[in-house]
This record gives structure tokens, sequence and C-alpha cells, in this order.
């Protein structure tokens, strides 16, 4: 018989739901174009991203609690599932989903443990932490920086349009400004190689 104790028991349960992570795809393909990348490997991607780019993050950020926010900010997808960033209609029910799934994944941990990572994902949900704002600048910059890669294919897939993503490089430069104009600079370039259809305006940047 294996030791364990009931701590122990919920600690590993929890650790054995997380692996379902890996199951929910995005609509970012890779790089190569191969397939959609699921959300275990963006929120990974987007950890690394934040001790990589942490130079251009407000002065006194703890970079360390970025990470931990990133690593957690899409374990409630494992029962919510991925939500596109431009899908209107999924975006009505989406914060309801969110929180049940959050009620019952963090709920599988002991308590303390279940408050401390889920004040984490609140924090960055609410986005008002100079921490929170720089996870989600970074959250927002992955994809692009996957779209220009690949040369626009999940835009054209979904019929996104330059002012669209140029919402999301406002956020951006709420919590990064240096990342928020290069985020700008790229939808501009992606515009001009055709990877990415104008705004009805033809606002570009």
């Amino acid at each position: 018989m294996i030791p364990s104790s009931e701590r122990l028991s919920r600690q590993i349960a929890f650790v054995l739901e997380l692996d379902k992570l890996k199951t929910v795809l995005r609509q970012t393909l890779l790089l190569d174009s191969s397939r959609f990348e699921n959300d275990a490997e963006h929120s990974w991607h987007v950890a690394v991203m934040a001790m990589v780019l942490a130079e251009h993050a407000p002065p006194g950020i703890d970079i360390g609690r970025v990470a931990q926010m990133l690593l957690l900010h899409d374990v409630v997808e494992i029962d919510a599932g991925d939500t596109f960033i431009h899908d209107e209609a999924g975006a009505a029910d989406k914060e309801a989903r969110e929180t049940a799934a959050a009620d019952r994944l963090y709920g599988l941990l002991p308590a303390d443990q279940a408050a401390g990572l889920r004040a984490l994902w609140e924090e960055f949900e609410a986005k008002e932490s100079p921490e929170a704002r720089f996870a989600d600048a970074l959250d927002r910059l992955q994809p692009i920086l996957h779209n220009v890669a690949t040369e626009g294919e999940t835009w054209k897939r979904h019929g996104v349009t330059a002012d669209k993503v140029l919402r999301l490089a406002g956020r951006i430069d709420r919590g990064a400004p240096a990342l928020g104009a290069y985020a700008r600079a790229l939808v501009t370039e992606a515009v001009r190689r055709g990877y990415l259809a104008p705004a009805p305006d033809g606002l570009t940047g």
C-alpha cells in the first residue's frame, strides 16, 4: 500500500488533473503550422516569456509571481474549454464557465493551497496589479507572434481584421508599453505582407 496523507492525496489528485490541460487545443498554430498548440504548451511558453522579457516590465515587478500566474491562468479551461479571443458569442458566458471550473479544480486541493492558487488566477483575471497586467500583455503578445510567423493562418481562417488585433495591442500597452509598440509594428507589417486584413476604416497602426 502506498503511504499517503489526505493532504498529499488531494495534491496528487490536482497534479494528475492538470494533465488534461495538454488536451485543450487553442486556435494558435505551432510555428511550423503542423497543428494547434495546447493550453499546457501555451502556459509554459508565456511563463518563459516572462523571464526572457522581464526587462520590459514595469520597474519593481515580481517576475516570479507573473510566471506563476501564467502557469495557472488557463487551468480553468480544463472544464471551460478555450474561448478564442475574437469569439464574441463565446465570451458571453466565459466568466461563468470559468468560475465554475475554478470552483471544481482548485477545490481538489487542500484549502490553504486552493485559496492561494485561486487568488493568483483571480489576480490575473482582474488585471489590476502591475504583475497581472504584464502577464496579460505576454498572453496577448504570444498569439500575435505566432500569427505573423505562420503568415496569418489563424487570422485568415477567422476573418480577423487589423482593428481587432490593435485592440489587443492596447492591452499589451497597459502592461508593457515597449511590447505594445512592438505589437503595433507587427500588425502594420502583417497588413503590408497580406497576413492580416486591414481594418474596415483602413487603420493599421
